[in-house]
């Protein structure tokens, strides 16, 4: 079933950054030796493959990047890759250095990339989830996700104390975009007063109320924790309408911020990424063009990329009332 004719085979990482990828791309490589195939690393995203920033790779070059976070193929935006002129010249430079098929690692604007190589100039790509948001559809779980939600948990924990020392009342923002998975996982793990996802709008005056409701109960110390791009707005942005209505609290905001997308990824990050690094490599041998390898009830399955990209993947409807009821 193996595909024979192919030998070259490119990856890139691209969009933001997130634990884990650099564990996918040791996967990408080491599968591809296994499987007699060279590997060439694309720097810089689409950037790269339009400046012609690609080199071959080797297990040398992927050894001790497992436990790193980050990229060491690093990143970047390209303007110039969402035209037509930019898209032909990286088809070009991959048509240079032999390369029949591609790994993108990233989020839904690195995996419409692969889409459209593929449509354009029949690339065989195959998308890797690679973001601390775990926006695509067609994973339980995307690479940086898990580390991701650890690093706000402990973040959060720190805080506590100092909410508890001095009776205060802390607004955190967490990173997730148009996404509250980062938040209801963080609000759950911490044991906030109150999660405000861009899922779910809460008034203004429902949060009021969980606040009294702990105030009555002597609880010493309240967290709430709100997603960026909430519908109820931004950390700060809530922290002054809840003053405006409670003056006695003394209210303090952190902004998590880029914080999140640092770090070790966690075990489970890595073993994910090397599971999706080994089934992407696989996947391109027996044929499967355009799509995105990723684990469903612990077993590789992979979605069509426009499906993966254009399907919302909303917040378990059981984790917010989970998070709803152990707040009060």
């Amino acid at each position: 079933m193996e595909n024979k004719t192919l030998s070259k085979i490119g990856v890139l990482t691209s969009g933001g950054d997130a634990p884990g990828m650099n564990a996918a791309i040791r996967a990408v490589v080491r599968s591809a030796t296994y499987y007699n195939m060279e590997v060439y690393g694309i720097y810089r995203g689409y950037e790269g493959m339009i400046t012609n920033d690609i080199k071959k790779l080797d297990t040398k070059n992927v050894a001790y990047i497992l436990e790193r976070g980050g990229t060491f193929l690093k990143s970047a935006r390209s303007a110039a890759f969402r035209t037509p002129e930019g898209r032909k010249t990286a088809y070009e430079n991959l048509q240079k250095h032999g390369i029949e098929a591609l790994v993108v690692i990233g989020g839904d604007g690195s995996l419409t990339g692969a889409h459209l190589l593929f449509e354009e100039f029949g690339v065989p790509s195959i998308g890797i989830p690679g973001t601390i948001d775990n926006d695509l559809s067609g994973t339980d779980s995307t690479i940086g996700f898990d580390t991701a939600c650890n690093t706000a948990i402990q973040a959060i924990d720190k805080i506590r104390n100092t909410a508890s020392s001095h009776d205060r009342l802390f607004f955190v923002e967490v990173m997730g975009r148009d996404a509250g998975f980062i938040a209801i996982n963080a609000g759950i793990g911490s044991g906030a007063a109150a999660t405000l996802i861009p899922e779910r709008k809460m008034p203004i005056e429902n949060l009021i109320k969980r606040l009294n409701i702990r105030a009555k109960a002597k609880k010493q110390s309240n967290i709430v924790i709100v997603a960026e791009g909430g519908k109820s707005g931004g950390a700060l942005e809530i922290a002054q309408k809840v003053k405006k209505i409670l003056p006695q609290y003394d209210i303090k905001v952190t902004i998590l911020g880029h914080l999140q997308r640092g770090g070790s990824p966690s075990s489970f990050d890595r073993v994910l990424a090397s599971k999706l690094g080994l089934a992407a490599v696989e996947g391109l041998m027996y044929g499967k063009y355009d799509v995105m390898a990723g684990v469903i009830n612990n077993k590789v399955v992979y979605t069509p990329i426009k499906k993966a990209i254009v399907d919302d993947k909303e917040v378990d409807e059981d984790d917010f009332r989970i998070a709803k009821i152990l707040s009060t």
